[in-house]
Protein backbone atom coordinates (compact mmCIF):
# COMPACT_ATOMS: atom_id res chain seq x y z
CA UNK A 1 0.00 0.00 0.00
CA UNK A 2 2.91 2.31 0.67
CA UNK A 3 4.19 1.90 -2.89
CA UNK A 4 0.71 2.59 -4.27
CA UNK A 5 0.46 5.74 -2.17
CA UNK A 6 3.88 6.93 -3.36
CA UNK A 7 2.76 6.51 -6.97
CA UNK A 8 -0.50 8.35 -6.29
CA UNK A 9 1.35 11.18 -4.55
CA UNK A 10 3.42 11.58 -7.72
CA UNK A 11 0.27 11.93 -9.82
CA UNK A 12 0.09 8.38 -11.18
CA UNK A 13 -3.08 6.40 -11.74
CA UNK A 14 -2.97 2.90 -10.26
CA UNK A 15 -5.25 0.13 -11.53
CA UNK A 16 -5.17 -3.11 -9.55
CA UNK A 17 -7.00 -6.43 -9.78
CA UNK A 18 -7.21 -7.46 -6.15
CA UNK A 19 -9.05 -9.57 -3.60
CA UNK A 20 -7.28 -8.31 -0.46
CA UNK A 21 -9.77 -6.31 1.60
CA UNK A 22 -7.07 -3.96 2.96
CA UNK A 23 -6.22 -2.93 -0.59
CA UNK A 24 -9.87 -2.72 -1.62
CA UNK A 25 -10.93 -0.53 1.30
CA UNK A 26 -8.12 1.94 0.57
CA UNK A 27 -9.24 2.40 -3.05
CA UNK A 28 -10.81 5.62 -4.29
CA UNK A 29 -12.99 3.73 -6.79
CA UNK A 30 -13.91 0.06 -7.16
CA UNK A 31 -15.35 -1.88 -10.08
CA UNK A 32 -16.72 -5.11 -8.62
CA UNK A 33 -17.01 -7.84 -11.26
CA UNK A 34 -18.95 -11.01 -10.70
CA UNK A 35 -21.00 -12.29 -9.20
CA UNK A 36 -18.67 -15.32 -9.36
CA UNK A 37 -15.66 -16.28 -11.45
CA UNK A 38 -15.42 -17.97 -14.84
CA UNK A 39 -18.68 -18.44 -16.71
CA UNK A 40 -20.59 -17.20 -13.64
CA UNK A 41 -18.87 -13.81 -13.74
CA UNK A 42 -17.96 -11.12 -16.16
CA UNK A 43 -20.50 -8.44 -15.41
CA UNK A 44 -20.21 -5.28 -13.36
CA UNK A 45 -22.06 -5.91 -10.10
CA UNK A 46 -21.41 -2.46 -8.62
CA UNK A 47 -18.96 0.38 -9.00
CA UNK A 48 -18.07 3.32 -6.81
CA UNK A 49 -16.50 4.04 -3.46
CA UNK A 50 -15.77 1.30 -0.93
CA UNK A 51 -18.86 2.47 0.98
CA UNK A 52 -21.05 2.18 -2.15
CA UNK A 53 -19.80 -1.34 -2.82
CA UNK A 54 -20.35 -2.32 0.82
CA UNK A 55 -23.93 -1.02 0.66
CA UNK A 56 -24.86 -3.06 -2.43
CA UNK A 57 -26.60 -6.32 -1.45
CA UNK A 58 -25.71 -7.97 -4.78
CA UNK A 59 -21.97 -7.61 -4.17
CA UNK A 60 -20.24 -10.57 -2.54
CA UNK A 61 -17.14 -8.40 -2.10
CA UNK A 62 -19.39 -5.78 -0.51
CA UNK A 63 -20.55 -8.19 2.19
CA UNK A 64 -16.98 -8.68 3.40
CA UNK A 65 -16.00 -5.06 2.81
CA UNK A 66 -18.92 -3.93 4.96
CA UNK A 67 -17.50 -5.89 7.91
CA UNK A 68 -14.01 -4.44 7.42
CA UNK A 69 -15.31 -0.88 7.14
CA UNK A 70 -17.37 -1.37 10.34
CA UNK A 71 -14.20 -2.41 12.16
CA UNK A 72 -12.54 0.86 11.08
CA UNK A 73 -15.16 2.91 12.92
Amino acid sequence: LGVFQTLLDQGATVVVIEHDLDVIRSADYIIDMGPWGGTEGGRVVVEGTPEAVAANPESITGRYLKQVLAEDR
